[in-house]
C-alpha cells in the first residue's frame, strides 16, 4: 500500500532510498534560487533511468523543497526546474521531444505511420528502434552498429542495458529458429488471484452458441471483482488471440454484472488453466507475407442485435494483431455484417502494409484477406450491387477502393 503522507513514507527504507535517488536526479537538472514564494536479428532492450527527468522544459517552473529534505539554512528557497519532473503535465511531451531530437541527430528517420518507430539505413545495414515510454527495443543487422548506438545512448542518458530482450510484460524466448512470446507466469498469477488454480480445465473458452444479455435476472455480483477479472483477461489477450472474442463479449457487461456473467468469465479462466503454455510463435524467414482473416457474429447480441467484427493478421505463421469489437450499427443481413467486418480488416491491412514498408519489408502483391461470406466478397468486387449496398455507410466502401488500388484482395 502506498504511503499517504510524509510521516508514513519516511518510516520506509525503500522509500527513503528511492527519494534520495530522485533528489540526486533533480539536483542534476535544477538550480536552487531565492524566491519570495515558497531479421536474423536479436532484439535488445534498453531502459532509460528516470526517463521523464530528461525532458527539457520551455516554461519557468518552480517547486518547493520536499518535506524532510530541505537544505539547512535555505529553507525559504525553491527549485527552478530546468528539466521535467514526474507529475508535471509537460513531462511526457518533454521526454518524447528530447529522445526524438537525439535519435534524429543519429540519422534515424521517424516513421510517418508510427511515431514511436525509428529506422536508420547505412548501405546494406538497417537498424530499427521502437520506443515505449522509457524502454527502447533495438534491432540491427550489424552488431557493431548496435554496440555503437548503445554507447551513444549511454553518453546522453543514464541507462540500463538489459541485453537480449527476455521479458517485456510477457516472456520472450529468442532462439535460432524464431521468437516465442507467452504469458505463462501472469496466467498462473491470475488463476491464484481468483482462487481457481486447482480447477478442472475446459477445452473451449465459451459454451457454443452462448447468448448473454444485460437483462439477465440472475443475482448481481460485485462490480469491482468482475472488472478486475475482465481486466486480467484483457491483459492476457496481448498474446492470446483465442481469448479475444470471449473477453470482448464479457467486457460489455461491466456495469451491473450478474452471476451468469461472472460464471461465464470464470469458465474462460478454466480454459486458461489448461492452456497456460499457449502463445505466439514467430518463425524466422527471409520472405514475410502478410495475410488476414475476417469474420463477424451476425446479431450475436440479443439485447441490441449488434454484430461483432473480428479479424486477425499473420506474418507467415505468426499472428501480429487481432481484434474483436461490437459494430456501431445494426446489420440488416449476414452479408452486411461481414462487409463491415471486412472494412475494419482492410483499414488495418493498409496501415500494416505501410509499417512493413517502413521496415523495408514491402508487400509487393495485394494482401489476401480471407472471409467466409461470398456475398460480402461480391459487394467489394462488383460495383453493380447498388440496390443491395446503398443503405451502407460510405466509409465502409473503402473496401472497394483498396481492392481497386491493388492493396488488398478479399478471398472466400
Amino acid at each position: 500500500m502506498e504511503p499517504s503522507s510524509y510521516s508514513e513514507a519516511v518510516k520506509s527504507e525503500p522509500w527513503r532510498i528511492a527519494m534520495k535517488e530522485e533528489l540526486a536526479m533533480i539536483e542534476k537538472k535544477s538550480d536552487l534560487e531565492a524566491c519570495g514564494h515558497t531479421r536474423k536479428q536479436e532484439v535488445h532492450q534498453l531502459d532509460v533511468k528516470s526517463a521523464f527527468l530528461n525532458g527539457l522544459l520551455n516554461e519557468e517552473i518552480y517547486i518547493e523543497q520536499p518535506e524532510g529534505y530541505q537544505i539547512q539554512g535555505e529553507e525559504g528557497k525553491v527549485y527552478l526546474l530546468k528539466m521535467a519532473l514526474y507529475g508535471l503535465k509537460q513531462a511526457p511531451r518533454a521526454w518524447y521531444s528530447r529522445i526524438n531530437d537525439h535519435l534524429l541527430s543519429l540519422d534515424f528517420v521517424r516513421s510517418p505511420n508510427e511515431h514511436t518507430l525509428y529506422i536508420r539505413e547505412a548501405e546494406d545495414d538497417v537498424m530499427i528502434i521502437s520506443l515505449y515510454v522509457d524502454d527502447l527495443l533495438v534491432i540491427g543487422s550489424n552488431q557493431a552498429q548496435v554496440l555503437e548506438f548503445k554507447k551513444s545512448m549511454h553518453s546522453e542518458f543514464e541507462m540500463t542495458d538489459l541485453g537480449e530482450m527476455s521479458y517485456f510484460g510477457m516472456k520472450i524466448d529468442q532462439c535460432v529458429d524464431g521468437i516465442f512470446v507467452n504469458q505463462r507466469k501472469y496466467a498462473s498469477e491470475v488463476l491464484k488471484k481468483f482462487c481457481i488454480e486447482n480447477c478442472k480445465p475446459v477445452d473451449l473458452p465459451l459454451v457454443p452458441n452462448l447468448k448473454l444479455s444485460k437483462s439477465d435476472e440472475a443475482k448481481k455480483v460485485d462490480e469491482g471483482l468482475y472488472r478486475s477479472l475482465i481486466g486480467c483477461l484483457l491483459y492476457l489477450t496481448a498474446t492470446r488471440l483465442d481469448l479475444m472474442y470471449a473477453t470482448s463479449l464479457l467486457s460489455r457487461f461491466m456495469s451491473q454484472p450478474t452471476k451468469t456473467h461472472f460464471k461465464t468469465a470464470k469458465r474462460v479462466l478454466r480454459y486458461v488453466k489448461g492452456s497456460t503454455d499457449f502463445g505466439v510463435w514467430f518463425k524466422r524467414s527471409e520472405n514475410l507475407k502478410l495475410v488476414g482473416l475476417s469474420d463477424s457474429d451476425w446479431a450475436g447480441l440479443t439485447y441490441d442485435m449488434r454484430s461483432t467484427s473480428r479479424y486477425a493478421f499473420f506474418l507467415n505463421c505468426g499472428a501480429i494483431c487481432w481484434l474483436s469489437r461490437k459494430q456501431e450499427t445494426v446489420a440488416q443481413s449476414i452479408a452486411k455484417a461481414e462487409y463491415i467486418s471486412d472494412a475494419a480488416a482492410v483499414n488495418q491491412a493498409i496501415w500494416l502494409r505501410k509499417i512493413l514498408e517502413d521496415l523495408k519489408l514491402k508487400q509487393v502483391k495485394p494482401t489476401a484477406i480471407m472471409c467466409d461470406n461470398q456475398s460480402s466478397v461480391a459487394m467489394a468486387k462488383n460495383l453493380m450491387h447498388h440496390r443491395r449496398t446503398k443503405h451502407i455507410k460510405m466509409k465502409f466502401h473503402a473496401v472497394r477502393e483498396a481492392e481497386k488500388n491493388g492493396e488488398v484482395e478479399l478471398m472466400h
